[in-house]
This record gives C-alpha cells, sequence and structure tokens, in this order.
C-alpha cells in the first residue's frame, strides 16, 4: 500500500434506465422520469491496480490527489481520510481490489466478524412511486401501485415501500388520504401477509394525519413510517408514545436528506427507529461510526440512495459491520456500461459477490466514451 501512489483519475457519468416511468413523491412537482444519471470515478495507482465508483469530483477537485499515496487516502482501519471524502465510493472501490477481497469481508474482519459465503442481506423494492393521480377512482389507482408490487414480488422482493402523501400536493387532502389508504391495503392484499410494508411520506404528512393512516390501515401491519413531516422531536415523540397505545409495530424512519445530527438525538432518546443518511453523501466511513452507535441505541440503521442506482450494491456491504442493519434500499435500473449480474435478489434478500471490490464490471469502451462524451481525465506526466 505504501508504494502505490495515485496516477490517474476519470470521470465520466453512464445513464441508467428504469423498467417503467417513475412517478412522484409527495413533495415533487415532476415525476422522477425513466433515466437515472450515474457519475463515475475511476482512480488508477501506478502499479495499474483500478476502482470506480460513484463521484461527484471536478477536475480542480481530483488534480490535487495525483501522486498521493493511498494509504493516506483509505486504509481498512480508519476509512477513508476527511480530505477525500469526494472519492470515497471508487476508494473503497480500489482498496478491496487490491487487497483480492469484497469490501464486506473487510468491513467484517475490522468487526472482528468471520463470513460464510454468499453474503445476503434483506432489501426492499422502492420503485412503488406516486404513478396513478391520472386515474379517476381509488379502486383504479391502488390496483395499478399494487400491480407494481406483484411485479417487484415476482423479481424476489418481500419487502416494498410504498411512496404516500398524495394530498399534500398532488390530490386535496381528504382525497388524497383516502388514495394512500386505499393503496396500502391493496398492496398488502397482492403481496400476502408475511411481506414487509413500508410507507414514504417524504414530509407530506401532518402529525394527525400520520396517525390517521397508520389507524386506518392497522390491519395492515406497516413495518415504518419514513419521513411523516419535517424533522420535530415534539412530534415524533408524541407519535411514538401515540403507536404504543394505540397497540402498532410501526417504526418511525428519517434522515434520507441532509443528515441531520439531531436525528441522532433523537436515536438516542428512542423516538426515532430507523437512521437513514445516505450511503453516498453521507459516506461509508461515517455510516462505520455511526453504525455501532445505533446499535448501542438498539435503533435501526438502512441507508439511503435513490437514483443512482450503485446504492444498490454498496449499502449491503455495510451489513457485516452493523448489527442491526435492517434493508438495502433497491431502485431497479439498467446502466449501459455497468455489469451488476453478480448481485442477484431472491426471496427478499440480494446476494452479494465474492468478488473483490464491490464486485461490479465497467465496460471499459462505454466509460471511456462517456469521459469523452461528459467527463474528464486528469493523469501524472
Amino acid at each position: 500500500m505504501r508504494a502505490a501512489r495515485i496516477a490517474s483519475i476519470e470521470k465520466g457519468t453512464l445513464v441508467g434506465r428504469r423498467p417503467r416511468l417513475a412517478g412522484y413523491n409527495a413533495r415533487k412537482r415532476d415525476d422522477h422520469g425513466w433515466e437515472a444519471h450515474i457519475p463515475l470515478a475511476r482512480i488508477t495507482t501506478a502499479d495499474g491496480a483500478a476502482g470506480f465508483g460513484l463521484s461527484d469530483i471536478t477536475p480542480r477537485q481530483a488534480e490535487p490527489f495525483l501522486g498521493a499515496p493511498l494509504d493516506e487516502l483509505i486504509t481498512a482501519e480508519n476509512g477513508v481520510a476527511g480530505n477525500a471524502s469526494v472519492l470515497e465510493n471508487p476508494l473503497w472501490d480500489l482498496l478491496g481490489r487490491r487487497a483480492g477481497l469484497p469490501v464486506y469481508r473487510i468491513l467484517a474482519e475490522r468487526a472482528g466478524k468471520s463470513l460464510s459465503a454468499p453474503l445476503r442481506v434483506p432489501c426492499y423494492d422502492t420503485t412503488l412511486l406516486i404513478d396513478d393521480l391520472r386515474l379517476p377512482t381509488d379502486e383504479e389507482g391502488a390496483a395499478l401501485i399494487a400491480s407494481e408490487a406483484r411485479f417487484g414480488y415476482e423479481q424476489g422482493h418481500r419487502a416494498f415501500k410504498i411512496k404516500v402523501g398524495r394530498g399534500a400536493r398532488h390530490m386535496p387532502p381528504d382525497a388524497g388520504n383516502r388514495r394512500d389508504i386505499a393503496v396500502i391495503r391493496a398492496v398488502r392484499a397482492a403481496v400476502g401477509p408475511e411481506a414487509a410494508i413500508l410507507i414514504d411520506a417524504n414530509n407530506g404528512y401532518t402529525l394527525n394525519i400520520a396517525k390517521h393512516i397508520l389507524s386506518e390501515t392497522a390491519g395492515c401491519n406497516i413495518f415504518w413510517l419514513e419521513e411523516a413531516f419535517h424533522e420535530d422531536d415534539e412530534l415524533y415523540e408524541d407519535l411514538h408514545e401515540w403507536i404504543e397505545r394505540e397497540g402498532l409495530s410501526v417504526l418511525i424512519a428519517d434522515g434520507e436528506g441532509p443528515a441531520s445530527p439531531h436525528l441522532l438525538d433523537y436515536a438516542r432518546r428512542g423516538i426515532v427507529d430507523v437512521v437513514q443518511y445516505d450511503i453516498f453523501s453521507y459516506g461509508l466511513t461515517k455510516w462505520l461510526q455511526t453504525g455501532p452507535l445505533l446499535d448501542a441505541w438498539n435503533v435501526r440503521t438502512a441507508p439511503h440512495h435513490y437514483g443512482r442506482h450503485l446504492g444498490n450494491f454498496v449499502s449491503g456491504h455495510l451489513a457485516p459491520a452493523v448489527q442491526n442493519f435492517a434493508f438495502v434500499e433497491w431502485d431497479e435500473l439498467s446502466t449501459p456500461g455497468l455489469d451488476s449480474s453478480a448481485y442477484s435478489v431472491d426471496d427478499g434478500l440480494v446476494t452479494l459477490p465474492d468478488a473483490p471490490g464491490f464486485g461490479l464490471i465497467l465496460d471499459d469502451s462505454l466509460f471511456l466514451q462517456a469521459v469523452k462524451e461528459n467527463g474528464f481525465v486528469v493523469k501524472n506526466s
């Protein structure tokens, strides 16, 4: 490691396509569309080793890393150095590839755990957006979302996150609430009693609306309610107490937006049950510090990543280092140039490959085309 120095950094953006048009959330004016842009950076060391991953690095940010010793940027013991956080994902991939190990094995060893291969981690289908606004009746709208859930079930999923909060922007409040309730009930009927159902309001509810929705869907055994409203400890405390009084088992989840430090206080106090800091913007290194804290408080870890594809594959590598790891968020995309076929979803679990780094394969010709068309290269002369 000490002799390994950065020789070049390449950046290019690939474009992934979804199996269907992704609709709205409670707050977004526009739908999420067919495509997702995946910015990738590839780091190559002077001895020819290379790793790649998601990064928004700019040429100006990249140039100072040229010639830097790799062990000053990342180690298995300490993770990625603060000044190299913009390269967090590709640095972990490079570390694993140089060691000939999956990142999850490096993290398991760091945590003092032994693993049998293959590693399998729970995941949830995150594609059930608000796709039904054009349909005039609750029955038709609910049937559409239920059919999407059934599609996910047939693809191997056994946990499903439903976007709710139609009354926050897209429908009149009472009508939106009725549609949310109809959709939740229809999805439960479509996926059966054993599947986990998660609902995500994207801050589109109030405290009282959240209680109303949970009361009306009590028979659906909702696993968690995510981002019911903007982070507020007094409201979360009220909701948490109400859930207990009602005899419900619903967990309160939050954190997919900016990584508010207040959430850790809420988690410590027991009024937030699941923390969802983003696997990329928060980063794997910070998660390795935060996950054990959440474990000590009996709070679950469930990193967010929607819209950037690689999170499907990166998030699960954290699982061996966190006792209360809940789910990988699975956002189905196909990205030309990125071969993720070593990963598979079956019976609600994603199987991670026993391959170096994150186990993904980059098509060199398509990546270099993207570098030429929309990216850059910096390298030692």
